[in-house]
């Protein structure tokens, strides 16, 4: 399967613009999509090849080298740590890592918060946020709801991803400080990118160039 590219995809958010924007470069296979049955999507003529899965698991297939490449948020990149090659910016599913409490509870100073329970789906992300702070948190991992924890008094605060706010100011909770802003990121795995060097590199800038037409068309509108 070495002159195959195989390309991971993230189940949610980023899957249906991932998939436009690979299509505009001539990387696409009939049936790709989120609810597909199979497990691995092939282009025989193309030598390509999909995989579509879970955000959380998409770096570890590419770390891996179960997938050369894939597309996948730069907070789940901050979060996970593996060892893979990020190879562009590609702009799209901006979203930010943001620290909220409840609106009764809101303090004067971010170390006015030291020493409390904080309920996240990143705590990597959370801890490395708060030791910049200087503040020792109490980090308790969640997978679902996490503007749940402050009403129910699992914790008195969140860090948590999120696009607008709207959710978490329906809940009653603001948010006090941005952590990081992220946005879709193409990674490689390492050695795929100097075994598969010409064509990855060729993707690279294929894509480049349809990002930018894309921006320029938005300018001139």
């Amino acid at each position: 399967m070495e002159e195959y590219i195989t390309i991971a995809l993230p189940k949610g958010k980023l899957f249906k613009r991932s998939l436009d924007l690979l299509g505009k470069v001539g990387y696409s296979a009939e049936g790709v999509s989120e609810n597909s049955r199979k497990l691995v999507i092939a282009n025989e003529e193309t030598k390509v090849r999909f995989i579509i899965t879970k955000t959380v698991d998409l770096p570890t297939y590419v770390e891996y080298g179960a997938a050369d490449i894939g597309i996948i948020g730069k907070d789940v990149l901050l979060e996970e740590q593996k060892d893979v090659y990020e190879l562009l910016d590609l702009g799209f599913g901006k979203c930010r890592l943001m620290m909220a409490v409840p609106e009764a509870k809101k303090r004067s100073e971010l170390k006015d918060y030291a020493h409390l329970r904080v309920a996240t789906k990143y705590p990597r992300c959370a801890r490395d946020y708060f030791d910049k702070l200087g503040i020792q948190m109490e980090i308790v991992k969640l997978n679902g709801s996490i503007e749940l924890g402050p009403l129910i008094g699992l914790s008195e605060l969140i860090v948590d991803i999120v696009e607008t706010g709207t959710t978490i100011k329906e809940n009653k909770l603001m948010e006090v400080d941005s952590i990081f802003t992220s946005t879709a990121r193409l990674i490689a795995n390492p050695v795929s990118f100097k075994l598969k060097f010409e064509r990855l590199h060729k993707l690279v800038v294929d894509l480049r160039a349809v990002l930018a037409a894309e921006k320029g068309d938005k300018k001139a509108k």
